[in-house]
């Protein structure tokens, strides 16, 4: 895995299984150059993960992954670089938290209905460090023998759409990108292709983003399927994005994702780093 990196990873500070020394432990032995911890809604590991990034001698940036809203659409953008101790960023994600938490215990709540024991007390005992969401609802249940595997529970429970499924209340999309250049940081649109837009309603996003202030979008990512990654380019090159990539690791709370190589075939350039740190130090 010689010059590679990987800019989208997450730790126990939200819905990883890993600690950011873990992450690092690994990502050593993998020869990985450079690293980003993306957690939702959560700085809490970055410290830890600069500490230990510097350690290993592997480049990393600072990063976080914000679900937001736009027309509807659940879009996730990631910010590299930008001020992790800024007081209206954590007055933000705090409230993220808050309406993870109510939009939590709904689904417990719905869960419990149909015959489950489950609480949020029980998350937070198994996972006191993180951003409670439905993975640790799904990993609690397959732990506790109440269903036969993660998948399950999102497939007939709180995936989009089930029974026990509720939305959450989200920033809107261009907010958290003016946010975000407000406190120094640089906006990429997260794997587009999960949001199932038709081509030109993407491209009207991605347009839209662009001028108030997107600056990348994740051309590589572990999911990806036949032209995913070749599309992602061309819209990069249309609206002169930089490019970005990551495997979306969470340890075994995602078994078939693995850190910098995603499902077996991922490669992320080292190269992607530099142009991203040149761009923002050249700003």
């Amino acid at each position: 895995m010689d010059n590679s990196i990987d800019l989208h990873l997450h730790s126990i500070y939200s819905d990883g299984s890993d600690s950011p020394e873990e992450i690092v432990k690994l990502a050593s032995k993998l020869k990985l150059r450079a690293l980003s911890l993306t957690d939702h809604d959560s700085v809490d590991g970055i410290p830890e993960m600069i500490r230990c990034c510097k350690e290993a001698n592997i480049e990393f940036v600072p990063g976080i992954e914000l679900s937001t809203d736009y027309e509807g659409h659940e879009i996730h953008i990631l910010a590299y670089y930008y001020d992790y101790t800024d007081e209206k960023l954590l007055s933000m994600l705090s409230e993220n938290v808050k309406a993870r938490d109510v939009r939590t215990e709904r689904i417990l709540n719905a869960l419990r209905d149909n015959g489950f024991d489950i609480t949020l007390e029980d998350l937070y005992k198994l996972n006191p460090a993180a951003v409670i969401t439905r993975a640790h609802i799904a990993t609690y249940l397959f732990k506790t023998e109440q269903i036969k595997c993660q998948k399950d529970a999102f497939d007939k429970y709180i995936g989009d759409g089930k029974c026990c499924y509720f939305k959450r209340e989200k920033i809107n999309s261009l907010d958290a990108i003016k946010l975000i250049k407000n406190i120094g940081g640089t906006a990429v649109i997260a794997h587009p292709p999960l949001y199932r837009m038709e081509k030109a309603e993407l491209d009207r996003v991605v347009s839209t983003f662009k001028d108030n202030g997107l600056e990348g979008i994740e051309a590589i990512y572990s999911t990806y399927h036949n032209d995913d990654e070749r599309n992602m380019r061309e819209l990069a090159k249309k609206y002169n994005l930089l490019l970005t990539g990551g495997s979306d690791y969470h340890g075994i709370n995602k078994p078939f994702i693995h850190l910098g190589s995603g499902r077996g075939n991922l490669h992320v350039p080292y190269k992607y780093f530099e142009k991203l740190k040149e761009a923002h130090f050249n700003n």
